[in-house]
């Protein structure tokens, strides 16, 4: 059996069962023969992973802000130089920060930062079933893990950042830690199945904000909890923008609404003790280009004369947190 396809059946598996595993499977082996022969970027990336050396870590550590896999000593007869040429072969990196055996991946997100901004304010994770939408690498996955949840499934649509998982997973082999190569619309209805939901840097990419809201309601259990942050409007009017065409170079952004109508919009989705954590501008500390990455990031999204503004006008990324329980 492929890595691919027992990464799929093991978190089919952990979700447990229900009237959704039917069209779980369904969907997974439709899925998983898309990204093995209509990809081309996948099939290569998969080919790279086959070439991963089989590398047990001496060290790890999930709880610091960088993610550390293993020590350079682990590598053995395999170069550092030969690992480095592979991971790099897997940019771009966009969460992190992680060490890999030695080697330090500046990821183009601190990620740890924002893990830093609702880390002591969350319901304690330890026992809990917990989805992380959109988890690319699967950064905060593994920073879950070293609370010792029952359950930390992600859904990363993207299969370069799916293939990014597959490669950490493959050396560290976090029993409760999976992650599936789905969309949230692509889920099937599984009415209360977790406790915590992270939906973060997400939402504005949804066509309809409301919709998206009422699936992440649906998928907690009564008093379950969210973990939202996305990009929101300044300002305490009921407000959104709608961009004409593109904000900050990016096609896919829909709705930037002021936190008040966010927090409207979680209300009404069947959401209460909605409370904002955070707002913060995003700077260069935070998003930056790195080696890493082989793409732009933050200074080409900007105004090159005025920083407060993006490079088609609209105001800078404003990024919030909200957290909100399930009625």
């Amino acid at each position: 059996m492929t890595v691919l396809m027992e990464t799929l059946q093991n978190a089919a598996a952990a979700l447990g069962s229900g009237s959704w595993q039917p069209e779980l499977a369904a969907r997974l082996e439709q899925r998983g023969a898309q990204l093995r022969h209509r990809d081309g970027n996948v099939r290569r990336l998969l080919g790279r992973l086959a070439e991963a050396p089989r590398l047990q870590p001496s060290r790890l550590d999930l709880a610091a802000g960088r993610v550390v896999i293993g020590a350079p000593e682990d590598l053995g007869a395999w170069p550092q130089a030969a690992l480095h040429d592979l991971l790099m072969a897997f940019r771009p990196w966009r969460k992190g920060p992680l060490r890999l055996f030695g080697i330090d991946v500046d990821s183009e997100w601190r990620s740890d930062l924002k893990w830093n901004r609702f880390k002591d304010h969350i319901a304690p994770l330890a026992g809990r079933r917990i989805l992380d939408i959109g988890s690319s690498c699967g950064y905060y996955l593994f920073r879950m893990a070293a609370h010792q949840p029952d359950l930390a499934l992600g859904l990363e649509p993207y299969p370069p950042f799916f293939c990014q998982y597959l490669l950490l997973q493959g050396w560290l082999r976090q029993p409760r830690v999976h992650c599936l190569p789905l969309k949230l619309e692509e889920l099937p209805a599984m009415d209360g199945r977790f406790d915590t939901v992270f939906h973060m840097g997400v939402l504005y990419h949804q066509r309809s904000p409301h919709d998206a809201l009422n699936r992440l309601a649906s998928l907690l259990r009564p008093g379950g909890e969210l973990v939202l942050e996305t990009l929101v409007l300044d300002g305490e009017d009921d407000l959104a923008l709608c961009p004409r065409n593109r904000y900050a170079k990016m096609g896919n952004v829909f709705f930037l609404p002021t936190v008040p109508l966010l927090m409207t919009w979680l209300q009404r989705a069947g959401f209460q003790r909605v409370r904002c954590l955070d707002k913060s501008w995003t700077t260069a500390e935070e998003q930056r280009r790195t080696p890493w990455i082989n793409t732009e990031s933050l200074a080409d999204f900007l105004h090159p004369a005025d920083a407060r503004r993006t490079v088609e006008g609209y105001q800078a990324p404003l990024r919030a947190v909200l957290l909100a329980e399930r009625r």
